[in-house]
Order: C-alpha cells, then structure tokens, then sequence
C-alpha cells in the first residue's frame, strides 16, 4: 500500500518562500509520475507541478516560480515555492500514479497572507 505524507505547509507573507515534501512508502516510487496538486475554498482541485523521471511540468499560473524535485532514494518528492502569492492559498496534495492506480496525501495547508 503506497502512503504519502506532506508537510511544510504553513503561514507566509506574500513575496515569501515555502518549501513542501512528500514523504512516500510502500513501494519504489521512482517509477511512478509525481505530482502536486492544490485546492483552495471554493474552487476544483488543479493541478500544480508533475515528475516524470526528471522531466517537470507546470501550471502556468506557477512557472518561474514554482520548482518540483525528487530525490528517489529518500523516496521524496519536494516542492518549492517562491514569489508567494495570495492566490496561492490553498491545500497542497502530493499525488503519485502508475499503471491507472492513483494515490494521494492528505494535504497540507498553505496560506499567503500579509
């Protein structure tokens, strides 16, 4: 059964940086496409970043600013946040897929406020 857990999420200024991880377990997931997602009130959840091996993609909302990473031997997947808007207040999941089984953490909440 593959588990993540996020953390890092937190209260910031706007302009301010962040950094959040997704602890993984259960299987190898260097084979797996890794991604972050986010939900804020009222609204769907959308898709912010994914890794596929090293190749990254993003919501354009986030480019330049936004960075996704893995390290497969920590089995971790970070994402880091600069340039903190308001706008990017919401619940960020840590979201995992392969061969059609999709998994997710619980979220953790990221809030951007002066």
């Amino acid at each position: 059964q593959v588990q993540l857990v996020e953390s890092g999420g937190g209260l910031v200024q706007p302009g301010g940086s962040l950094r959040l991880s997704c602890a993984t377990s259960g299987s190898d997931l260097s084979m797996y496409v890794m991604g972050w997602y986010r939900q804020a009130p009222g609204k769907q959840r959308e898709l912010v970043a994914t890794i596929i091996n090293r190749n990254t993609n993003y919501a354009d909302s986030v480019k330049g600013r936004f960075s996704i990473s893995r390290d497969n031997a920590k089995n971790t997947v970070y994402l880091q946040m600069n340039s903190l808007k308001p706008e990017d207040t919401a619940v960020y999941y840590c979201w995992a897929t392969l061969k059609m089984f999709n998994y997710w953490g619980q979220g953790t909440q990221v809030t951007v406020s002066s």
